[in-house]
């Protein structure tokens, strides 16, 4: 398949620490693509850089066959940040409509995006009355009205309850399904099975990247959970040095000597 991201090499660092290590991968175009891994791992870190608003020590990214941040993808690809980035002394209708007025559409289309993130019941209210989910899926339907080619999405679903957690992949899959491309972090092992691709990354490095059924294939377990943890320990044992294990093994046999 056409890829709607291609990143090759890329290093990321902060100060003296190394927070994404050469890492290289590609997400097809039409598809939802998880990345998951835990906290701190690196998953904004990437998004970041794949938006064009991070600086890289090396490597490349390219988005739509563009550059990074390049001024043309602008109205291609819409970002969903951890933090809300909607106004708190506007109310959900006025935010959205504001957004929309900005990309050229109606009132219509603002409602509508509302109604799809299941905010309909609380479009009149100020965002700051919201709650913090509520905040995150105002924001997510801000950023849908763009109907951009590319959704980067920073942990959408934290915070939401698990019948609105499935409406909300419910409608990721549909954007796919249109055509639009989807790349969602999580560290919440349970909906990479929700996704067409995944992305596993920890500590920098990608230690996974496939369908989950090559995934759970490939570490021997039908548990995505238990296959995560299982790469993760074949990772570590693999990138263990000859003289570590020498010297691990020249301990063990000192405290074995009588």
């Amino acid at each position: 398949m056409t890829a709607a991201i291609e990143v090759r090499d890329l290093v990321v660092e902060r100060g003296k620490r190394r927070v994404l290590n050469s890492i290289s991968t590609t997400v097809p175009r039409g598809s939802v693509t998880g990345l998951l891994g835990p906290s701190g791992s690196g998953k904004t870190t990437l998004m970041r850089a794949i938006v064009g608003v991070q600086i890289v020590r090396s490597g490349s990214v390219l988005v739509l066959g563009q550059p990074a941040g390049a001024a043309a993808l602008r109205r291609k690809v819409g970002y969903l940040t951890q933090a809300p980035s909607v106004y708190d002394d506007l109310t959900v209708r006025e935010n959205a409509r504001y957004f929309a007025a900005l990309y050229g559409y109606g009132a219509t289309a603002a409602d509508a995006a509302i109604r799809d993130v299941g905010l309909a019941d609380a479009a009149g209210q100020l965002v700051a009355s919201l709650s913090g989910g509520q905040r995150s899926r105002a924001s997510l339907a801000c950023a849908l009205l763009g109907e951009p080619e590319l959704l980067i999405l920073d942990e959408p679903t934290v915070g939401q309850d698990p019948v609105l957690r499935a409406e909300l992949w419910d409608r990721f899959h549909a954007l796919a399904a249109a055509g639009t491309t989807l790349l969602v972090s999580s560290h919440v092992m349970d909906e990479a099975g929700r996704c067409d691709r995944l992305i596993l990354i920890r500590e920098g490095a990608i230690i996974a990247d496939d369908s989950p059924a090559d995934v759970r294939a490939a570490a021997g377990t039908t548990d995505l959970e238990e296959a995560f943890l299982r790469l993760i320990q074949e990772r570590e044992e693999a990138v263990a040095t000859p003289g570590d294990r020498a010297g691990s093994t020249a301990v063990a046999n000192e405290r074995q000597t009588p």
